[in-house]
């Protein structure tokens, strides 16, 4: 998709904080993060949300979320996560991503992304 932000990263168009990456998805951390280590699993494929997502793709995108949610944990000292992904109005970039977020009901951001990053970089 042309101008699709997602899409960009993906590309390599748009720089960001890449953690993690294999052959179907790449992970990076929100740029306007909620909480430390806000990272988002995002599908290579352009998806635009989780009514057209297929199932191999979800499937995927599921077994990288719980192949990084002990590390992402350990590395940023969280004792609880919640996964998140947002659709219709809330989803504000129309690619489909999921949202990891440490200790997101008990603790708010206190690091810069540059700061999770320097945790998270190598970890995966």
């Amino acid at each position: 998709m042309n101008n699709c932000i997602f899409c960009k990263i993906i590309n390599g168009e748009i720089p960001s904080k890449k953690i993690y990456e294999d052959d179907n998805v790449i992970v990076i951390l929100d740029l306007h993060p909620t909480c430390d280590g806000h990272s988002l699993i995002i599908p290579k494929k352009h998806i635009t949300d989780m009514i057209e997502i297929d199932n191999e793709t979800i499937n995927n995108v599921w077994n990288v979320a719980k192949k990084l949610t002990p590390t992402l944990m350990k590395k940023m000292n969280a004792t609880a996560l919640s996964l998140r992904v947002n659709y219709g109005d809330s989803q504000e970039i129309k690619h489909f991503h999921m949202h990891l977020l440490p200790n997101y009901q008990y603790k708010k951001t206190s690091m810069t992304q540059e700061e999770s990053y320097e945790l998270l970089k190598d970890a995966f």
